[in-house]
């Protein structure tokens, strides 16, 4: 039978979140429960919310960077077990049948992945419902296997920013000696920086802030360049091997192409809105490139907590009660934090 759930969510794109009572269904046989104790926040849940991109079906209970307990297991499941500490990313689902799934790349499946939020759920029916709730059932292929010793209350932005950074950095080949800019210091940006460097990247930072440059230098950074002093810039003129690309509003880039250097390559990770256009010599002359990365498959997902483990890589998070969430979303408007918000299901609500 469905187990009732209890969740925060909106039932309009110009109302607050509140408390939600919803059901879970029941596990199938290849299902895994999962009692969460930690929820990340997103710019993108806000967005949903507010149904600033269009298209979100209310009501929508949002969260996509979840870790937790696994409380029960389908009758199938083998690589997870009843107290195993997991961590659950973007995706929840796919057809596993296709070429996309079938290599490891799950979020470009031919018949669309369901997302952990607002997305049609493949099976059952309705909408798919997020991470700030009690617990959630997910597929045992979409549920990561957090590393033993890592800090549980600072995992869950991984499963969006981690993996949206490391993915274009693993891709690419950043690593001993390469030299990166990544444009942005937030909630991406941040993460760009420390992945980087512990790969072995020369990195600089680029921001119009310049009071942001100590905390990209304590983040990892060797270099930093304010994208608004002219000189600066033009010093940096063909320097870069790599740029990872973090803003997340629509803005130009011909600034940043002419820093890439012969075969360059800058990978935008932040912006979905329509971009201005470019001059085309910036990409023809030196042999420059401008793509783009979304998140990574789960195999590549399990890798970058891996590595995260390994390295001793965090975000760095601010703790938040569930009620608090709504004031949270508002200070990111501000962008006011440095740089994830966390909620912990564990503090009093």
């Amino acid at each position: 039978m469905p187990t009732p759930a209890t969740g925060w969510g909106t039932d309009a794109a110009d109302q607050p979140l509140k408390p939600m009572q919803f059901e879970r269904r029941d596990l199938r046989p290849d299902d895994v429960a999962i009692q969460i104790s930690h929820a990340g926040i997103c710019h993108s849940d806000l967005h949903t919310c507010r149904n600033d991109w269009g298209g979100s079906a209310y009501p929508v209970i949002p969260g996509h960077e979840i870790v937790g307990t696994v409380t029960a297991i389908g009758a199938d499941v083998t690589k997870h077990a009843v107290g195993d500490t997991v961590a659950v990313g973007c995706m929840v689902d796919s057809c596993m049948t296709c070429d996309q799934c079938l290599e490891g790349w799950e979020v470009f499946c031919r018949q669309g992945c369901t997302q952990t939020y607002n997305s049609p759920d493949l099976h059952s029916g309705g909408r798919t419902k997020g991470g700030y709730s009690d617990h959630i059932v997910v597929r045992d292929h979409f549920v990561c296997k957090v590393p033993a010793g890592m800090d549980v209350a600072r995992v869950a932005p991984l499963l969006c920013a981690g993996i949206t950074t490391y993915s274009p950095l693993r891709q690419y080949g950043v690593g001993q000696g390469t030299k990166v800019a990544v444009v942005g210091l937030g909630g991406l940006g941040h993460m760009g920086v420390k992945l980087a460097a512990a790969m072995g990247a020369h990195v600089t930072m680029i921001t119009t802030t310049p009071e942001k440059g100590e905390d990209a230098r304590k983040l990892g950074a060797h270099d930093v360049i304010v994208s608004t002093d002219a000189a600066q810039m033009k010093a940096a003129s063909t320097r870069f091997d790599f740029i990872l690309n973090t803003i997340p509003v629509s803005h130009q880039i011909d600034p940043y192409l002419q820093l890439l250097g012969r075969s360059g390559r800058m990978v935008i990770v932040g912006a979905l809105t329509p971009m201005p256009g470019f001059v085309g010599m910036n990409i023809i002359w030196w042999n420059r490139a401008v793509g783009g990365s979304a998140i990574g498959g789960i195999p590549e997902t399990q890798e970058m907590l891996d590595f995260c483990a390994e390295h001793d890589i965090y975000p760095d998070c601010e703790m938040i009660r569930m009620h608090e969430v709504n004031e949270a979303y508002e200070r990111l408007l501000r962008n006011d934090v440095r740089y994830r918000f966390v909620i912990d299901m564990g503090l009093p609500a």
